[in-house]
């Protein structure tokens, strides 16, 4: 994908193409719930506005080209962009979280995803020997919120993705 080294022009052009059924050089914002299909199971790309929206896939073609990744994804709740990470993982795998977070992620870790064989081990990640301390062969993710809530700890998130990374665990930051 072609980018500008001009960030203004990237946060406005970059994943954006024109639309095919008006030839607006911006995204509608299509506020549609369903989409026209011609027999069930065939249509054109979109066919309930909750599992696709073409505003909501430009969106997240914008966001991955401004990061350089391939892929971007958006959601309406930052509880919804936390249960779909953690639903990467499979019963017995490991998650390293820091000891100060939020408490709606606290909650769905310790009440929900507990309770389906996701082991959860919370530290104080202001140390980054801390996470070093607690890595295993079971550990599939770091959790790294900074700032921290309620506390606004600050976490270096270079030196724990190092650690992170040399055991091939997925490395979550969740920030404002």
């Amino acid at each position: 994908m072609k980018t500008s080294k001009h960030i203004e022009t990237n946060v406005l052009h970059a994943g954006i193409e024109p639309d095919p059924s008006t030839g607006a050089i911006m995204t509608p914002i299509f506020q549609t719930s369903t989409y026209v299909q011609s027999a069930p199971g065939e249509h054109k790309g979109y066919e309930y506005a909750r599992t696709q929206n073409p505003t909501r896939d430009v969106l997240q073609k914008n966001i991955a080209a401004l990061e350089q990744m391939k892929y971007g994804l958006c959601f309406s709740t930052g509880m919804g962009a936390v249960d779909a990470c953690i639903k990467l993982l499979s019963p017995g795998d490991e998650v390293i979280a820091t000891n100060d977070l939020y408490g709606g992620s606290y909650r769905i870790f310790t009440t929900i995803f507990a309770k389906m064989g996701i082991n959860f081990h919370f530290v104080d990640m202001s140390d980054p020997e801390n996470v070093r301390a607690k890595v295993n062969d079971k550990t599939k993710m770091v959790w790294v919120e900074t700032p921290t809530n309620p506390l606004l700890r600050i976490i270096d998130i270079e030196a724990v993705s190092t650690i992170s990374h040399e055991a091939n665990a997925i490395v979550v930051v969740d920030s404002l």
